[in-house]
């Protein structure tokens, strides 16, 4: 205010005015609630609402922006009488004085709140929506008690989904009045008859899911019931709140042992157990067929390298064969090597022998060595052609004792289911199978007769 008197005391513009007169109510007037009624409520395309709040003494001009129309559970219409809260503000454009709203409600909507208020208060001081006070719910539960009304869509809504995540789960209805003065009782009433019908139960209850479908805050105001609520803190079966949508709060969503924000979701909570051990089983059995599956190919590609590294005896016999070869192609290229160094020296010196001309001497060492070459040569050869004879010897002993061989000349193996040789007919039993393997094929017999001679 000083602000402005300050101004007055030189010439200002209209804007400058209206701009500190709204600065001075905004200032003032952040947040004040008002009462009155709805008249010339205009709702243009851009989603904000315009409309006038009047009552017996006078009106204010009302705007209400479209984030904050959004929040909103109903829709507002001429006559309506509501409580308004918001920010007392002035349109500098054409110095309207008006009041932006940022929450409206229903007069008598209001007054249910305040109650709300007041018994979620009084409760909640007396511990009755203690967490450490709230009851565990039975993962799984095995029979799972329903508290609502017969004909309601949310009845069906909790049924499909139990069957269709756990359909082995067992449900019971315990039907209520869910809307309504008599509500209360009679929901305090279903909880009554779970306990009795456990008394005798072979398969007692034990979850309970108190479910209704959205509404008013008049619909659902039953669930807000003093009394409901010491039932619901006292009962003794774990209890499921899921009433409304999920924006509704009501006194049984706090009191009660775990809330759902609407009926499909309390039966989503209650079966969750099932629905992830299904999924952790498919998953194991996928796991284990993989598992397996790579087992086999290992165990595969195993027996294949050693099916690849075994070799016959004819291809060992090769390979010393080679052997031999090799090391007869190295002893002929090192005496023919040393054999020509040899030449070379000899004929040096048969050079220095000639200059010095010792020609007999000479003539002796020449054959000497001629013959001590040829008798290498001789004695070489005879190693090496023994060494063959050896391995020729070698392969036919074992071409000899080869199984093979032995069923080439018309002997047959004898072999039992298990494949151990048969030696003697004291290893066999009347009616056993035997197999039979000849030179080419083999077949399975029966033992009908046994001699042992």
């Amino acid at each position: 205010m000083s602000d402005i008197l300050d101004q007055n005391k030189e010439i200002i513009s209209v804007g400058e005015l209206n701009r500190s007169a709204k600065a001075i109510l905004e200032s003032n007037f952040s947040s004040v609630s008002v009462l009155g009624e709805i008249s010339n409520l205009a709702q243009p395309s851009s989603g904000h609402i315009y409309f006038t709040l009047k009552d017996e003494e006078g009106s204010i001009r009302c705007a209400m922006f479209k984030n904050q129309k959004m929040r909103m559970n109903f829709n507002p219409k001429d006559g309506d009488q509501c409580v308004l809260k918001g920010q007392v503000s002035l349109y500098t454009a054409r110095g309207d004085y008006q009041l932006i709203v940022r929450h409206m409600q229903p007069a008598g909507i209001g007054n249910l709140m305040q109650k709300f208020e007041e018994l979620k208060q009084k409760l909640d001081k007396e511990g009755l929506f203690d967490p450490l006070k709230k009851q565990e719910i039975p993962f799984p539960p095995k029979h799972i008690g329903v508290i609502t009304s017969a004909s309601t869509a949310a009845l069906q809504d909790v049924i499909t989904t139990i069957k269709r995540r756990a359909p082995a789960t067992k449900v019971s209805l315990s039907p209520a009045i869910v809307q309504g003065d008599a509500a209360p009782k009679s929901i305090i009433e279903a909880l009554d008859l779970i306990l009795l019908f456990n008394d005798t139960a072979t398969e007692p209850i034990d979850t309970v899911v108190l479910t209704r479908g959205g509404g008013s805050i008049e619909d659902l105001w039953a669930f807000n019931n003093e009394d409901l609520a010491r039932e619901i803190y006292d009962f003794p079966i774990p209890l499921i709140s899921g009433v409304g949508h999920e924006i509704d709060f009501t006194i049984a969503d706090f009191v009660s042992d775990m809330r759902a924000p609407t009926p499909t979701a309390a039966a989503e909570l209650v079966t969750e157990f099932q629905f992830q051990l299904e999924d952790r089983l498919k998953e194991i059995k996928l796991g284990l067929l993989n598992g397996f599956e790579n087992l086999l190919q290992n165990k595969k590609q195993k027996l294949d390298l050693i099916e690849s590294n075994l070799k016959t005896p004819q291809a060992i016999l090769n390979e010393q064969k080679q052997a031999m070869r090799n090391i007869e192609l190295r002893l002929t290229q090192s005496f023919e090597k040393s054999f020509l160094k040899s030449k070379q020296r000899l004929e040096l010196l048969d050079q220095l022998l000639t200059e010095k001309n010792p020609y007999k001497s000479i003539k002796e060492l020449f054959d000497k060595i001629s013959f001590i070459s040829k008798d290498m040569i001789k004695n070489i050869s005879y190693i090496l052609e023994k060494k063959l004879k050896n391995i020729d010897s070698i392969e036919s002993n074992l071409n000899a004792f080869s199984p093979l061989a032995v069923l080439d000349r018309g002997y047959a193996i004898v072999q039992n289911i298990e494949g151990k040789a048969i030696r003697s007919s004291k290893e066999l039993q009347d009616g056993e199978l035997v197999k039979t393997r000849l030179s080419s094929g083999s077949f399975e017999s029966e033992i009908k007769k046994i001699k042992n001679d």
